[in-house]
């Protein structure tokens, strides 16, 4: 219930997406989070790290620890699960669309970034 209540927070998987691809700035994260606000970006990325889902490099830029990876690895199905439940409700919309959240999710058979996914459990 605990990782349902720090993820169920309004941008906490946001952040975690854009962590994926590697370590970003609190302005450049903050860009990709659609420009949310400094208080609830500074509340969200201390409730992650007090998590230990995320840590602080020296250089100031946020990145995801090997548990952060994990919730990312586990979150994938769910993401799955999203690209069908869209199209099932919106079939045009889920291809047809500008909305970032769509570019966001994953489709069957991939990984969040878009790569093939691995047999093995990591």
């Amino acid at each position: 219930m605990a990782a349902l209540d720090l993820f169920g927070r309004r941008w906490s998987l946001r952040i975690l997406w854009e962590l994926r691809a590697g370590p970003l700035g609190f302005r450049p994260l903050q860009k990709r989070c659609d420009d949310m606000s400094s208080s609830v970006m500074r509340q969200r990325l201390t409730e992650l790290l007090d998590a230990q889902v995320i840590h602080q490099l020296p250089d100031s830029r946020y990145e995801l620890t090997p548990l952060g990876q994990e919730a990312r690895h586990a979150l994938n199905p769910l993401a799955r699960w999203a690209g069908r439940w869209a199209a099932a409700i919106d079939p045009q919309g889920a291809d047809h669309t500008d909305d970032q959240s769509a570019s966001r999710v994953s489709h069957p058979g991939t990984v969040d970034d878009g790569t093939p996914e691995r047999d093995s459990a990591d």
